[in-house]
């Protein structure tokens, strides 16, 4: 399969799942807009790196995904600057923890804001460009919970919700386009943020390192594994190929059965 031509916005894709996207998707011949915050010289890094490793063309955009007018102003960039928008991952996304009663509102706007209301800013953006061409690829990383809810996780697992019911929604409305729309929902994923907190844990429950991994990350994962951002990186690409012209409107799950239970 090859993506040549193709060019893709990643939201959220200065580390982690996000950056596993954009360098999946330039090792199929995309070009890509990555997008995030972070130190400007490590995004310049791996900006550049994308760019000498797969030899695409690889842009930044800095809009802040509480912001529609400059998520309107990066997609403007991605066709000005590449040539057009085939490919669109809403992927940006942040987390906040506390019961209903004490969660602070502010946190609740930023968190809709972020993790759904941004997916459909760029989906809006996107559709006109899509059409035109006659095909586009959306993709939302959703969550195991826009299937399941935990405690302590209202606004999340609300925002979660809804991305999976506006991936179905646009699905229905660009079904004759060409365009398929889609979300793929990981369970926990390996990440130098969850490593780091082994350690402490192992030190705080007194356990090692293989207890803290499967009986307190990974209680809910049945495969008791980390999903890594390259295996959900592998969906999107999946996704993005003619192979995957029929699918559309569907929740991926790739949580190591968690949401089976």
């Amino acid at each position: 399969m090859s993506l040549k031509n193709r060019n893709a916005v990643i939201t959220g894709s200065t580390s982690g799942i996000g950056l596993a996207y954009a360098r999946a998707l330039a090792a199929e011949g995309a070009n890509v807009l990555i997008n995030g915050f972070g130190k400007p010289e490590d995004i310049e890094s791996e900006r550049a790196a994308i760019e000498s490793d797969f030899g695409v063309s690889a842009i930044y955009s800095s809009a802040d995904m509480t912001k529609p007018d400059q998520i309107k102003a990066m997609i403007d960039e991605a066709v000005a600057q590449l040539g057009g928008v085939d490919i669109l991952i809403n992927n940006a996304g942040v987390q906040f923890v506390s019961p209903i009663e004490e969660f602070p509102i502010e946190k609740w706007d930023q968190i809709l804001a972020i993790n759904l209301s941004a997916a459909f800013h760029a989906i809006r953006a996107v559709i006109p460009i899509m059409k035109k061409a006659g095909w586009g690829r959306i993709i939302s990383t959703a969550s195991a919970h826009s299937l399941v809810a935990s405690p302590f996780k209202a606004a999340y697992v609300s925002a979660k919700h809804g991305l999976a019911g506006l991936t179905k929604t646009a699905a229905l409305e660009l079904a004759t386009d060409g365009i398929t729309v889609n979300c793929i929902s990981p369970g926990y994923v390996w990440t130098p943020l969850v490593e780091h907190q082994i350690p402490d844990t192992m030190k705080a429950r007194g356990l090692t390192r293989e207890q803290v991994i499967h009986d307190v990350l990974l209680d809910s994962q049945p495969t008791k594994e980390f999903v890594t951002a390259e295996q959900v990186a592998a969906v999107a690409v999946f996704l993005c190929s003619d192979a995957a012209a029929q699918i559309t409107g569907t929740n991926i799950s790739v949580d190591g059965g968690w949401t089976a239970e």
